[in-house]
């Protein structure tokens, strides 16, 4: 079993210790505004294996990359410009928007001509993705077809398993974000969650 560093979000330099996990090739548990997090290095291919082999799930199954801003988002993905009024609109927020990869983002995603990807409404998630300076790779906290994880409590079943976990209290959406492939037109709805789709119709 490993020891796992355990962590308030309100410990002075939370942001700060967590990155330093991620950037060795560690995996976080972190907490979103949707549901908490498992997080790792986008460029860290082993490091994106270990929460696969942590959560029991398929590689067919690909991980969501997050990042703090739009024009990170943009190194890792084309934006139509119709999807583009979209994001500007609702992030940060509880959306994941799949877009083609840029060649920098099938090196990211191990060679998929798409990705989805998020920026989080969540103070946390922000300070550390701004600090870490590279684009991290997440999944829900939870065994392959189990319950995600919401409260603090409820990711301590990893405790020894994952490299650190940070207590952010409960999720203040506690349900997945909503997820649309923009690959092209007509956008799809792969997942409805705590973001109303028809808002988002509104725009499209």
């Amino acid at each position: 079993m490993n020891k796992t560093i355990k962590i308030s979000h309100k410990e002075k330099d939370a942001h700060k210790k967590t990155a330093e996990v991620i950037k060795n090739g560690g995996v976080a548990v972190v907490p979103t505004e949707t549901v908490y997090g498992f997080a790792a290095d986008a460029f860290n291919v082993e490091a994106q294996k270990k929460i696969y082999k942590i959560k029991g799930r398929s590689f067919k199954k690909p991980l969501i990359a997050m990042t703090p801003d739009i024009e990170a988002v943009r190194i890792l993905v084309d934006i139509p410009e119709k999807a583009l009024k979209i994001a500007k609109i609702f992030w940060p927020g509880q959306l994941t928007l799949i877009f083609p990869t840029t060649p920098i983002g099938k090196i990211m995603s191990g060679g998929r001509d798409d990705i989805g990807v998020r920026i989080p409404d969540n103070e946390f998630m922000l300070k550390l993705l701004k600090e870490i300076g590279t684009p991290v790779m997440t999944t829900s906290v939870n065994a392959s077809s189990k319950k995600s994880a919401k409260t603090f409590a409820e990711t301590l079943e990893f405790d020894g398993i994952a490299d650190i976990l940070v207590d952010g209290g409960a999720c203040r959406f506690s349900f997945e974000s909503t997820v649309i492939d923009m690959v092209k037109f007509p956008y799809i709805i792969i997942r409805k969650g705590c973001l109303d789709t028809n808002e988002i119709l509104k725009y499209i």
